[in-house]
């Protein structure tokens, strides 16, 4: 009798968050009306002799404001008719935590999602999450590919809602308020070896292979890693200065944006905006610069909730920052370099210290991009730095070459090489 009591009480929350919604969207989207015909409770779809069409129109009457002029509609973003239905299942499973859909409190229509919010609340008092923020800034950007991958002409533009902006000045460096999760740029996915990278002199910062002496860059293999080891990139508004030298590291900063390694399951794009949390950072002494290397995961990834500092990183993927520190001490030497070398003697930094470095960068690129520091040859044009006397309007800018989806070009056998370093595991 109690399962049988549980199972009428949910079907009746279904019922009553599906009517709830309903007149959410009807409120707050009146355009959708369609979607509210769908999901209006049959005894008041229609009446006799009038249409669904003209029944909804005479029950949506707008508020007017005290001039009696109605108010402006509010936005249909976010607007998903597939809304009621994730509520409705998740009022009906015993273990689901539904998601509210998020609403403009500015508008009329906001209330009944927050009489939803009340019910939910009631009856799973543990919480009731939203919409991941790490998810919704994800799907704002995408890629604009210019030329053929492996060529000099090869550009990836990054565009938010289709506009394109700099990845390394536009894109903002945390996702969401608390600071806690940052937005990543992969350059380089994992297991590949192409060297790309935000180029810092060319407008918009596009993603570019580099170069040496005119031919394009690959990585080496080193027995036992194939290309790199983790979805290479960096974080936007981040700077390494090199007018600044690191009071612990004796050495000035490498003039880019701070790298970062992710280290979850899924191999990325170049281009892609990932959302990761900060977990550790190792201190490469490469030429004499600084060039700091941040460990991060996707916070989507399953391993994500299980790490949150550097230990748990050997916790739970054993020999990973073992195999870190020793694919940057060799991965030049197959080119003719000696080998690297770090601070800390290799040491993998804990979340706070790493933390402090993502700060301090952060600090240096706020100072490049208002004209504290001169920004010698690198490109500061950005559409969204409010302070920045480089920010232009999109209209001024020029028209970039339309998106082109072409085959990467054939690559010398060589670089699928693989060297054996001797002590490279020692």
């Amino acid at each position: 009798m109690t399962a049988l009591r549980v199972l009428r009480s949910k079907r009746a929350l279904s019922a009553g968050l599906s009517r709830l919604l309903t007149q959410t969207q009807q409120q707050q989207f009146p355009s959708l009306q369609h979607f509210a015909a769908q999901n209006m409770p049959q005894q008041q779809s229609t009446r006799p002799g009038q249409s669904q069409h003209r029944w909804l129109a005479s029950h949506q009457k707008r508020p007017t404001s005290p001039s009696g002029t109605p108010p402006p509609p509010c936005s249909e973003e976010g607007a998903s008719a597939s809304s009621a239905d994730s509520l409705a299942a998740a009022a009906t499973s015993h273990s689901a935590t539904p998601t509210i859909p998020s609403t403009d409190q500015s508008c009329p229509g906001s209330s009944p999602s927050a009489r939803v919010a009340q019910v939910l609340h009631h009856f799973y008092p543990k919480g009731v999450s939203r919409a991941s923020t790490a998810n919704i800034m994800a799907s704002q950007y995408t890629v604009r590919k210019v030329g053929a991958p492996h060529t000099l002409d090869h550009r990836v533009y990054i565009e938010k809602d289709g506009v394109p902006v700099s990845p390394f000045h536009d894109i903002p460096l945390f996702a969401n308020q608390e600071q806690t999760i940052l937005n990543m740029i992969v350059e380089i996915p994992r297991w590949t070896n192409a060297k790309l990278e935000i180029s810092k002199d060319e407008l918009l910062n596009p993603i570019k292979q580099d170069t040496k002496k005119g031919k394009l860059r690959f990585v080496r293999n080193c027995f036992p890693h194939k290309g790199y080891l983790w979805n290479y990139g960096a974080f936007p508004q981040t700077w390494e200065d090199p007018n600044s030298i690191h009071p612990e590291t004796k050495a000035k900063g490498d003039n880019d944006p701070l790298d970062v390694c992710e280290i979850g399951e899924l191999v990325g794009y170049t281009g892609q905006v990932k959302q990761v949390k900060v977990l550790g950072v190792m201190a490469l002494l490469d030429e004499e610069e600084t060039d700091w290397k941040v460990i991060v995961i996707d916070v989507n990834d399953p391993l994500a909730s299980k790490l949150n500092d550097v230990e748990d990183v050997e916790r739970h993927l054993p020999g990973l920052l073992r195999a870190t520190n020793e694919w940057f001490r060799i991965y030049k030497i197959p080119d003719g370099k000696p080998e690297n070398q770090f601070a800390f003697t290799g040491e993998c930094k804990n979340k706070t210290y790493a933390m402090d470095v993502v700060r301090e960068c952060s600090e240096a690129w706020e100072k490049l991009i208002t004209g504290k520091t001169a920004p010698g040859s690198i490109a500061t044009t950005n559409l969204t730095v409010s302070n920045s006397s480089s920010r232009v309007s999109p209209d001024q800018l020029p028209p970039l070459p339309q998106n082109q989806e072409l085959p990467p070009a054939p690559i010398d056998a060589s670089i699928d090489k693989w060297f054996f370093i001797s002590g490279a595991s020692s």
